[in-house]
Formats: structure tokens, sequence, C-alpha cells
């Protein structure tokens, strides 16, 4: 596997987990799921309402 494909991944999954604290979810728990579905779960954090 790249290493650039890994560490492009792995920012996704911060940013997702920065954007899911600004709406008062949890981090961890989108970090984790960002890493399974990638922009996907971008796409669902960006459709949810903030708590």
């Amino acid at each position: 596997m790249d290493n650039q494909y890994v560490a492009e991944w792995g920012t996704l999954a911060l940013t997702n987990a920065g954007l899911a604290q600004g709406k008062n979810r949890t981090g961890l728990n989108w970090f984790l799921l960002s890493l399974a579905l990638g922009t996907l779960a971008t796409f669902i954090l960006l459709l949810v309402e903030k708590r």
C-alpha cells in the first residue's frame, strides 16, 4: 500500500474527528468510522445536525 494513500486517509479521519467535535459528537467514534468509510463519513457528518 502506498504511504501517501495511508497518510491522506489518516488526515481525512482526523479532519472528520475535528468536525464531529465541533458538532458536539464523539471525535473518536467518528475517527474510527472515517477509517472504515472514508469520504462517505465526511458527507454523513456534514448532513447531521449539531447537538
